[in-house]
């Protein structure tokens, strides 16, 4: 269930930033998950304990690239994210095994 969810962490200097910081982890969830449904399916495949959780509903974008026959135009889909606070002393650890 918890894969059903979380569909992958996002892994950028922000997030690193607030994870550093804050304690705070960013998901990209699926857009029917609620706050305790994510909460669950981060304990679950975790092991860690969730303070909060707070989601935003990402807008869609539009994009265009240049090539060789033209302009293409198209747009990045809407996505739901998720930004976990973890409980204090815990930590998520993404490259475990690298």
């Amino acid at each position: 269930m918890a894969k059903t969810i979380l569909i992958k962490p996002v892994i950028t200097e922000k997030a690193e930033q607030l994870s550093e910081k804050l304690n705070q982890y960013s998901f990209i969830v699926n857009k029917l998950a609620n706050k305790i449904e994510i909460k669950k399916a981060i304990e679950d495949m975790y092991s860690v304990n969730v303070a909060s959780v707070n989601t935003i509903v990402m807008p869609s974008k539009r994009k265009s690239r240049n090539t060789r026959s033209g302009v293409l135009k198209g747009s990045v889909p809407v996505y739901k994210k998720a930004i976990i606070t973890v409980a204090e002393g815990e930590e998520i650890d993404f490259f475990g095994d690298i």
